[in-house]
C-alpha cells in the first residue's frame, strides 16, 4: 500500500493537475523549477474518481473531489489545504428529494460558478440532472426545472450511463447555462433555469433512424472561452462541431481528421479558436486509429485539424483517452494534459507542440483538471 497522501504545498504560479481514477484520485505539482512533477495520493484508494476540481474564487483554494463506489454510492469530498485533510466520508448533501424517486448514481462534473458569484457552485449527476449550491457548496438541490423536464421520460442511458457531464454558464449572465449529457444532447436555459430546451440542430444521431431528431444525440464533450462564450465546440458520438450562437445551429467542422469519433475536448486557456481532441477509431473500437496517439489541434476554429506526435507513441500505442481525461491550464505556454484508460498522463508546456510523461502505471485514468495557483 502506498504512503498516506499528505497533500501538496503549492505556492503561486505551481501546476496542479488533479487526476481522477477508478482507483483513487491523485495530485500533481510542478512548480516550474525543472525538476518534474510531485505526486501525492492515491487520495480514497479503491473508489472511483469521475470529477474533480479546485475553485479558487474569492482568495481560497477549495479542492473538489466525487469519490464513490458501486456498494457504497458517491461523495462529496472537500479540501482547504489541497489534499492534506478532507471532509468526512460520510457526509451525503447531494440527494434528489424524496419523492423525485431517484438516487444519484455517480457525479459527472463539478463546476465552480461564476467570478462574481463565488458561492454558486454546479453538479451534473447521473441520472442526468443539474445540482446548484448558493452557499459555497454546504447544500444543494436539484434545478426543478430540469428535473421536471417533459423528455426526461424520453432520455435514455448511453454506454457510459445517463450522465451530464458538460456545465456552462454564461460568464456574462446569470439567467443563461448550456449543459450536454448522453443520452440527450445540448440543452440550454435562458431564464435562470426554469426552463430548458434543446439545442441540437445539426448534430447527427447515428445510431437513430432519424439521423437528425430534436433531442437523443449522444454528446461526449462541449466547450468554450470566456471570452467568447457564444462560439461553442462539441465532440459527438460521431461527429465534430462548432455553434456561433450560443448552439443555436452546429455546423460539422470535421476536417482532416482519422475520425471523428472520440470523447475529450479542451479548449486553449488564452486563444477561443484553438481547440484539442483526441480522436478513437470507432465506437466499435474505442482506441485511437494505426495505434498511434495523436493529439489534433486546430487553431482556426475548427477549419484545419492538424496532428500533434512530438514526444507521443506512434506504433503500438492502443490508447483510449475519455471526455473528461483533457483539460488545459494558463501557464503562459499554454499548458495542455491528458490521461489515458491504461493509466499514463501526458503534459505539454507549450500549447501541444511537445509531450512529455507525467507518470505511467496508474489505474485507468477518467479524469484530468489542471489549474494554476493564484
Amino acid at each position: 500500500m502506498p504512503d498516506a497522501p499528505k497533500g501538496i504545498q503549492g505556492n503561486a504560479g505551481d501546476i496542479v493537475l488533479m487526476v481522477g481514477t477508478t482507483k483513487g484520485a491523485f495530485l500533481f505539482r510542478d512548480d516550474g523549477s525543472g525538476s518534474g512533477w510531485t505526486q501525492d495520493g492515491p487520495h480514497f484508494p479503491g473508489e472511483e474518481v469521475y470529477a474533480m476540481a479546485l475553485d479558487q474564487r474569492g482568495g481560497g483554494r477549495r479542492l473538489w473531489a466525487a469519490p464513490g463506489s458501486a456498494f457504497f454510492g458517491t461523495t462529496l469530498r472537500r479540501s482547504d489545504d489541497l489534499g492534506a485533510s478532507w471532509s468526512g466520508k460520510d457526509e451525503r448533501p447531494v440527494r434528489f428529494s424524496e419523492d423525485a424517486g431517484l438516487s444519484v448514481a455517480r457525479i459527472w462534473q463539478i463546476m465552480p460558478g461564476r467570478a462574481n458569484e463565488p458561492e454558486r457552485m454546479y453538479l451534473g449527476v447521473e441520472p442526468t440532472c443539474l445540482f446548484e449550491s448558493g452557499d459555497g457548496g454546504d447544500s444543494w438541490a436539484a434545478v426543478q426545472g430540469f428535473l421536471a423536464h417533459e423528455h426526461r421520460e424520453k432520455w435514455t442511458p448511453g454506454n457510459g450511463g445517463l450522465c451530464m457531464h458538460t456545465i456552462l454558464p454564461d460568464p456574462g449572465s446569470r439567467e443563461r447555462i448550456l449543459v450536454a449529457f448522453s443520452t440527450g444532447g445540448v440543452y440550454r436555459t435562458d431564464d435562470g433555469g426554469a426552463s430548458w430546451r434543446p439545442r441540437n440542430v445539426g448534430v447527427r444521431a447515428e445510431y437513430q433512424p432519424d439521423k437528425y431528431p430534436e433531442f437523443g444525440q449522444c454528446v461526449h464533450k462541449v466547450v468554450h472561452h470566456p471570452d467568447r462564450p457564444e462560439r461553442l465546440f462539441l465532440q459527438n458520438h460521431w461527429g465534430l462541431y462548432r455553434s456561433d450562437d450560443w448552439g443555436e445551429h452546429w455546423q460539422d467542422i470535421a476536417n482532416g481528421v482519422p475520425s471523428d469519433f472520440g470523447f475529450a475536448m479542451a479548449i486553449h486557456p488564452r486563444e477561443p479558436d484553438t481547440v484539442y481532441i483526441v480522436p478513437l477509431e470507432s465506437d466499435g473500437f474505442r482506441c485511437t486509429p494505426e495505434g498511434r496517439l495523436r493529439v489534433y489541434r486546430t487553431r482556426d476554429a475548427g477549419a484545419s485539424w492538424h496532428p500533434l506526435t512530438e514526444g507521443l507513441p506512434q506504433e503500438d500505442a492502443l490508447e483510449t483517452v475519455l471526455r473528461d481525461g483533457m483539460d488545459t491550464a494558463d501557464t503562459g505556454g499554454g499548458g495542455v494534459y491528458f490521461g489515458t484508460r491504461s493509466g499514463k498522463v501526458y503534459a505539454s508546456a507549450d500549447g501541444g507542440d511537445s509531450w512529455a510523461l507525467v507518470r505511467d502505471g496508474l489505474p485507468p485514468v477518467v479524469c484530468v483538471k489542471a489549474e494554476v495557483l493564484a
